[in-house]
């Protein structure tokens, strides 16, 4: 079973560097996990944006917090939700110094939208759909869209001058052997909103077939994308 991200990349997943290739290329039918440890070199985020950033924090969306070499964790596992979809964990743990912070989401590959969208956070309340490409430098390159937020019979599409546009780019430094990540989110109103830089080493493992940590997967899932 191809990725979702070999599914929404077609003929130019072959255009990424081969440990790219391999953090993005499983499926749940593949039964590994990939837990990567590393540092965030920066983290800085807007104080105009603080109070929305501290709203986020519950639902592990982001966080008004910033630092220097910040210790890091991010948990990728592929399985399948309860709507059948073939779904990937973002779960990213910051730890500061009187803090861990997380930043929660789950990627599934929408057939009707054409595209991946990412829901944000504990209860997939924000669905965002993401344009995928492959960078220069043989690395992937994500960059957010349009918006949505679902809850009850509550549905509608944010503004573009209330959202936070997220440009990330994953590649593969062969000097440093280690995996890079560079992610700024923009938005049209303030400028940078937050950001961060950092390094890390990341493995595949083998899991047990529904090896799924509870504390990886969503607390409700959202069917509307």
């Amino acid at each position: 079973m191809k990725s979702i991200y070999e599914k929404a990349l077609g003929a130019d997943f072959s255009k990424l560097h081969p440990r790219i290739r391999e953090r993005f290329g499983f499926s749940s039918s593949d039964r590994v996990k990939s837990v990567g440890r590393g540092t965030m070199e920066r983290i800085r985020y807007a104080k105009l944006a603080a109070l929305p950033l501290y709203a986020g924090t519950k639902r592990h969306i982001m966080f008004p917090q910033g630092g220097h070499d910040i210790p890091f964790t991010i948990e990728n596992y592929a399985y399948v939700d309860g709507y059948g979809r073939e779904t990937v964990t973002w779960i990213r743990s910051f730890k500061f110094p009187n803090a861990i912070r997380r930043f929660d989401a789950t990627m599934i590959y929408s057939d009707s939208r054409g595209r991946i969208v990412d829901y944000l956070g504990t209860k997939q309340h924000l669905a965002v759909d993401l344009q995928i490409s492959a960078a220069p430098n043989g690395g992937i390159r994500i960059r957010s869209g349009e918006q949505r937020f679902y809850e009850g019979l509550l549905q509608f599409r944010f503004p573009a001058s209330l959202t936070g546009i997220a440009d990330v780019c994953e590649w593969y430094d062969d000097r440093a052997d280690c995996y890079r990540i560079s992610v700024e989110v923009n938005n049209p109103l303030i400028g940078t909103v937050f950001e961060y830089e950092g390094s890390f080493q990341a493995r595949l493992a083998e899991t047990e077939q529904g090896e799924i940590p509870l504390d990886v997967k969503p607390l409700r899932e959202e069917l509307r994308e």
